[in-house]
């Protein structure tokens, strides 16, 4: 099974559970196994370096990354993307996927 990890802006994005989970439900149903950075609740009390230690152990996991289209507005996305290119994983963007 291929193994994605989403990424997006969480702080500030009121909606943020439902654009993760939407493209969680989308990647499912195109044989995916997710790893939903939003479902872990990570960003309650831990600071933003830890966070990312945590998330770039996730992106470990999986062949590919999956970046939500408000991704470029996230300081935590970009380098999430920066962190995938460097480790060969494969990019998918949404505002192609669709």
């Amino acid at each position: 099974m291929k193994k994605v990890y989403i990424a997006g802006k969480i702080d500030g994005v009121e909606d943020y559970e439902e654009k993760f989970n939407a493209a969680e439900t989308e990647l499912k149903e195109k044989g995916y196994i997710c790893m939903n950075p939003a479902k872990a609740q990570l960003n309650l009390g831990f600071t933003h370096d830890e966070y990312m230690h945590i998330c770039y152990a996730m992106i470990d996991a999986c062949g590919s990354v999956y970046m939500l289209k408000n991704w470029k507005e996230s300081r935590g996305a970009v380098m999430e993307h920066e962190y995938a290119k460097e480790n060969n994983k494969v990019i998918l963007y949404e505002k192609f996927w669709r």
